[in-house]
């Protein structure tokens, strides 16, 4: 709107308008046009509500109070900037933390009011004031004049300074933390209002450009180019002089050109151009703006999703905005080194959930390569507590804010080519809104796809999307043999689609499990798209305590209503720090799959990539023997081709180095050279395979021998009362028991998509007392060089139990321990798994210092379903580092497949088969009833738990459960450790 009908009064909190006084939705452009960033440190105060909101606030000459800006006002970190209270961060996931009386906020409406002097020495005479982003809703005042407001927390809002601008001006801010608006923001996310993006002013010349609209496609190996600009200046003689910079090419306005010599745009080789427009006229040179772009066409053939007439998969993550410190404002470092690991970590794709993200993080994405899915800031979960009743996707009244909300996405991120996909929103329900918002983005852009998860009628997007889908449905889907629609035309329609788990495998706590199997169906079938995993980052927010900072979760500021941790999942933790799972996802996302043969003389590779060959790859193979790198190579081989799969041959001197002793053969793929986020020399893929025809660890660099016992009860002393092990050789033991249990992680405390009905696997456990387990001693026969235990464990208030029988048999100088297992009593027929797992657990007294050395999967943890990132080999750490410390404490740091051990240079483990080993400062009872990781004590002792059966973790805190082949159900099971001790001499007992 122009100056002369501008709205003289604030826009009311319970309007539904898209904000007032708004300018059209543009493209963000790299401009010449002068500009002043406004971001630093701004005058603030915080009001619980506020009464009269005509006026604009009034700030006094001694106001002391600063605020950095972008950033949230409610967060904790602010208290070191602000002295008196503003507000408390709130987390829900669905539920909305106030009454659902549409379209009115509530009272308790925490606010937050911003000023700040803008000065010039020479005013320009037109100037567009700009904000990026402000959560909430927000009134801006320039000087005298009310400007406007903003509705649409994630999107930009321009209004025009035309004729306002002095030498000294006053910008002020008032910023609502609840608005109608709130009701179509309920993302899965703490509610932190705020300005959270960069403001800035930009100057406008007489000469100016509004907007420039590219359209660059690749067409049968030829790159068009088609450009129209927008302009709003006077100036009858405007001209715009369009230019190629890297190919020189002069483009002419409205007309689509053949650019020569210009490379194709993908995720994979993301070649970028920069298209310059200079506006001209009589009086000259105008502004001049550069916009950087990439060309690249996307269609859906065949129910196949192309870019530039190739299949591509997504091997993705969902992306929110969030920072620990400063909410939902993130640094632009942060999101550079965020980006940078993502592609170190094999991920190609991101979904904006659950908005647009900041252009910032667009143009990363086109410069370092990666497919993104461009959300819209729209989503209504918390009407689904009241069977969506008003929900504003189907109500007429909401269609104009709707609409504009997806306009102005489509508008500002229209040039950039990562965006291959543009969706109208997340978990909103259903409604004709949705046909209106897709109608509009139709209206701006035809060359992407719609996508909303939403609509499985598929009646306004061009793709279908799950959530959480079992593994066994999408195979259904890929095979084209899934349920039909009722409607034949929209199973027609649908039926041609592609296939996208915009969300999967929920990466909270321990887990996820099933990576693997997903991954394998995306492979196997064209129609699937593949899929985001949920998701990249963990919300949590930062407090001091005890001179550190430590991490909080919904509930932890006094919130009345709160999702608890289930904000806490992630690939990695609030500050980046890569998680285990993150390392898991590389190895499944490898854009190589690798597999040797059993002789370990021939490797199979088939390349995932689908746009460029591995020639950027060079292949390497090492043999390390008893711990001990033996030698190592390079292996040439022929590049693969785009999705082909090639038998390259093993080195003869490295498969005749696997016949000596217990060792591993690595072969693996790496960077020849540095990119901007990946280094030089960067593993991407691997395989290895195993032999074990010799003694684990060489000579001296293991567990030692000590001298030959004359009789069991030399190295082995047995409780007659309890039948448990109170000492083996020097090493005092404690709390010696069977475990069929887990601190449950989050998997384990949800109850899984797919066994609706069933109790949460934590449930199952508690119910047959696996976490209260009694012990009762059957027999103890003994011998010289044998002693048989036989015990019974069960629970209070339950007939299930386990007899189990412990066989120790002396050899000289070491003992072992065959143990077997029965199920008795009722275990649940109806469920599909029982426990946890099947192992011994006990104590030692040993530091968090100690090392713990171990032949098997490392260095990271594993479990049946996980650990894919884990590699075979010798690893040494201690007791402190093992620990994979989860936000809420949970089962964690187990080593999987582990073959031989040594605890703190004096107890040592042999194994027949391969086991899980836990070692870590707590017992798993002190885990479990711990609610954060800060509040675990200090310890002296260490836990040891050998499990010989473990369940898989699944994915159940937000979908399917264990996968049928990891479940733990009752059944027999036997085991054999051997023990031995470095310090044991005879006599010294």
């Amino acid at each position: 709107m122009t100056n002369s009908t501008r709205k003289l009064t604030p826009q009311p909190l319970q309007s539904l308008a898209p904000g007032w006084n708004k300018l059209p939705p543009r493209a963000k452009l790299n401009t010449d046009a002068a500009t002043v960033n406004l971001n630093g440190m701004w005058r603030f105060r915080w009001l619980p509500g506020l009464e009269d909101k005509s006026n604009a606030p009034v700030f006094t000459e001694d106001h002391s109070e600063l605020i950095p800006v972008p950033a949230s006002f409610v967060m904790p970190h602010l208290d070191n900037f602000l002295n008196s209270p503003h507000g408390l961060p709130v987390y829900t996931n669905v539920q909305f933390p106030f009454p659902i009386d549409v379209p009115n906020p509530p009272d308790e409406n925490g606010v937050g009011e911003y000023q700040r002097d803008v000065v010039w020495e020479h005013p320009p005479k037109s100037a567009f004031l700009r904000f990026d982003g402000i959560e909430g809703a927000a009134d801006i005042w320039w000087n005298e004049s009310y400007l406007g407001s903003t509705r649409g927390s994630r999107l930009p809002s321009e209004f025009d300074l035309t004729g306002l601008v002095l030498e000294k001006n006053t910008l002020t801010i008032r910023v609502f933390t609840f608005s109608a608006a709130s009701y179509i923001e309920d993302q899965d996310e703490w509610w932190l209002p705020g300005i959270i993006r960069d403001v800035s002013i930009i100057e406008r010349p007489e000469l100016s450009i509004s907007d420039v609209k590219i359209e660059a496609s690749w067409l049968k190996g030829q790159a068009q180019l088609y450009v129209n600009v927008v302009s709003d200046s006077k100036a009858e003689d405007l001209q715009f002089k369009i230019q190629v910079l890297e190919t020189g090419t002069m483009i002419l306005p409205g007309r689509e050109q053949v650019i020569p010599e210009a490379k194709p745009w993908s995720a994979e080789a993301p070649n970028l151009y920069t298209l310059r427009v200079q506006a001209q006229g009589v009086t000259g040179q105008g502004e001049t703006v550069e916009i950087r772009f990439g060309f690249r066409t996307v269609e859906i053939r065949d129910a196949v999703l192309l870019v530039n007439g190739e299949p591509i998969l997504f091997r993705g993550v969902n992306r929110h905005e969030h920072h620990p410190l400063f909410g939902r404002a993130v640094p632009e470092e942060t999101v550079r080194a965020e980006l940078s690991l993502m592609k170190r970590s094999n991920i190609n794709a991101i979904r904006t959930s659950h908005y647009p993200p900041t252009t910032l993080m667009l143009d990363l994405a086109d410069e370092l390569g990666f497919w993104v899915i461009d959300e819209c800031d729209l989503e209504t979960h918390g009407f689904a507590m009241v069977d969506w009743a008003d929900n504003p996707t189907d109500d007429p009244n909401w269609e104009e804010a709707l609409v504009e909300r997806a306009q102005s996405m489509v508008h500002r991120d229209k040039n950039h080519p990562s965006v291959i996909m543009w969706s109208l929103g997340n978990e909103a329900g259903e409604g004709s809104n949705l046909g209106a918002m897709a109608k509009a983005i139709k209206a701006i852009d035809v060359s992407r796809p719609l996508h909303y998860e939403g609509d499985q009628s598929c009646q306004y997007v061009d793709v279908w999307s799950m959530m959480y889908a079992s593994v066994d449905f999408v195979e259904l889907i890929g095979a084209g043999k899934e349920p039909a629609l009722e409607d034949s035309e929209l199973e027609a329609r649908r039926r041609k689609m592609p296939f996208v788990l915009c969300e999967y495998a929920h990466a909270m706590g321990t887990g996820p499990g099933g990576l693997t199997e997903y991954q394998r169906a995306f492979d196997t079938h064209s129609r699937l798209a593949g899929g985001f995993i949920w998701e990249w980052l963990e919300h949590g927010l930062y407090t001091e305590h005890e001179g550190g900072l430590i991490t909080n979760y919904g509930g932890d500021f006094g919130e009345v209503v709160h999702d608890g941790n289930f904000v806490i999942d992630g690939l990695v933790s609030a500050g980046r720090e890569p998680r285990a799972q993150l390392g898991d996802l590389a190895e499944v996302y490898s854009p190589v799959v690798m597999q040797l043969n059993e002789s370990a003389t021939e490797l199979s590779m088939t390349s995932r990539l689908n746009h460029i060959d591995t020639s950027y790859l060079s292949l390497h193979w090492e043999v390390e023997t008893q711990g001990q790198k033996v030698e190592a190579g390079e292996i040439s081989y022929q590049p693969l081709l785009p999705g082909t799969t090639s038998l390259v041959s093993i080195p003869i001197r490295a498969s005749e180095l696997m016949k000596v002793g217990s060792s591993v053969l690595s072969v693996w793929l790496q960077t020849k050279s540095a990119t901007v986020a990946i280094p030089e020399g960067w593993k991407v893929a691997s395989a290895q395979i195993l032999s074990t025809t010799g003694e684990f660890f060489a000579s001296g660099s293991g567990p030692q021998k000590a001298e030959p016992a004359n009789s069991i009860n030399d190295l082995l002393e047995i409780d007659p009362a309890t039948g448990a092990v109170r000492r083996i050789g020097d090493q005092m033991i404690r709390d010696w028991s069977l475990t069929l249990w887990r601190a449950p992680t989050d998997n384990d405390l949800r109850v899984a998509w797919d066994e609706n009905g069933f109790p949460a696997a934590s449930e199952r456990w508690s119910s047959f007392g696996l976490d209260r387990p009694v012990s009762r001693l059957v027999s103890i026969e003994s011998g010289s060089d044998e002693v048989v235990v036989k015990t019974r464990v069960g629970a209070a208030a339950t007939n299930a139990a386990v007899d189990c029988t412990w066989i120790w048999t002396l050899t000289n100088d070491s003992l072992t321990l065959d143990f077997e297992l029965s199920p008795v009593g009722k275990w649940s027929p109806e469920w599909s798994s029982h426990w946890a797992r099947v192992g011994i657990e006990f104590a030692l007294d040993c530091s968090p210092d100690s090392l713990l050395s171990w032949f098997g999967k490392g260095p990271g943890p594993g479990y049946p379903d996980t650990g894919q990132g884990a590699k075979w080999g010798w690893y040494s750490m201690s007791i402190h580092e093992l620990q994979e410390r989860t936000v809420r404490p949970q089962e964690s740091s187990r080593r999987a497949q582990v073959l031989a051990a040594e605890i703190a240079n004096s107890l040592s483990f042999a194994f027949e088969s391969e086991v899980g080993l836990t070692v870590r400062p707590w017992s798993t009872a002190q885990v479990a009833a711990t609610t954060h990781d800060h509040l675990l004590p200090d310890s002296s002792s260490s836990n040891v738990v050998i499990d010989f059966a473990c369940s898989g973790v699944g994915t159940a805190a937000c979908g399917p459960g264990v996968l049928a082949q990891y479940r733990l159900p009752s059944q027999p099971v036997v085991g054999r450790v051997v023990f031995s001790t470095k310090n044991y001499r005879k006599g010294s007992n």
